[in-house]
């Protein structure tokens, strides 16, 4: 019986497409540069930027100079770059961003002068919680949060908030795991937190305890669009040691309902 040889160029080896470049794309790219930037790197050199992106040092000099150029990027005097104002200005219209802001901004106040604690307001982003205003006073307590921060939904009152509107299937997704931990007192058993999130349905509120802190608990309620979704949660950050959990719950709920009805949330209807 004759032998059958296989060309060695038809079918590559598994090592060698294993060890192939992966190609990105060009818009990949760009956006690989604009993330390289975050809270713990605002402003970023060139070999910043062509590490953290990935991408050789002269890829990322004619991306980054596309961006300066286009207003994305700014560039100092040092030759640092920084995010520019274009980016804000575009972020600005996103409508879970400034435009929720503005409109949750009076009930936001309210909450902060009834309290003097930290007020957040926050919309949920796949399995995170994005911060989108944060309200503290001078004696509140110390959180681990600012204008964009992201935690984990189940790590704090406004994710919990979130997470227990939810649809079922993205709840029972994110409940089985993995849940990271922060503390002692984070929720990581996925039991525990079906039954925390059932219980958020029953009483409307939210209530996180040392989750993300040993010292802090927060109360939060859902805030709803006009066909009743939830679409962001505010909450209250107090110091653990001595909430009156009981007393800020109407307050709380005062305010999502406030921000609700200036959503377009009629109830009534």
């Amino acid at each position: 019986m004759p032998t059958t040889t296989r060309s060695a160029t038809t079918t590559p080896s598994v090592a060698a497409t294993r060890s192939a470049p992966v190609t990105r794309s060009a818009p990949d790219r760009l956006l690989a540069v604009l993330a390289a930037f975050d809270h713990e790197h605002t402003a970023l050199s060139l070999s910043d930027i062509s590490r953290r992106a990935g991408l050789t040092l002269t890829t990322a000099h004619r991306l980054a100079g596309a961006l300066t150029e286009w207003g994305a990027l700014e560039r100092d005097a040092s030759g640092v770059y920084h995010v520019g104002l274009r980016l804000w200005e575009i972020a600005a219209l996103a409508p879970r961003g400034l435009a929720l802001r503005q409109l949750a901004l009076p009930y936001l106040e309210d909450l902060y002068e009834s309290t003097h604690e930290n007020v957040q307001l926050a919309v949920r982003d796949d399995k995170e919680v994005v911060y989108t205003e944060w309200i503290s006073g001078r004696s509140a307590v110390g959180v681990h949060i600012r204008v964009g921060a992201r935690w984990p939904l189940h790590a704090t009152g406004v994710g919990l908030a979130l997470l227990a509107h939810g649809d079922p299937d993205s709840q029972e997704a994110y409940c089985a795991g993995p849940l990271a931990s922060f503390t002692p007192h984070t929720i990581t058993d996925p039991v525990r937190l079906r039954r925390v999130l059932a219980e958020v349905r029953r009483t409307g509120v939210a209530v996180s305890s040392r989750q993300i802190t040993d010292d802090a608990l927060s109360v939060a309620a859902p805030v709803r669009g006009p066909g009743g979704a939830v679409v962001a949660a505010v909450s209250v950050v107090v110091p653990q040691a001595d909430a009156q959990v009981p007393a800020l719950i109407p307050a709380v709920r005062l305010a999502a309902r406030g921000i609700s009805r200036a959503l377009g949330w009629r109830p009534e209807l």
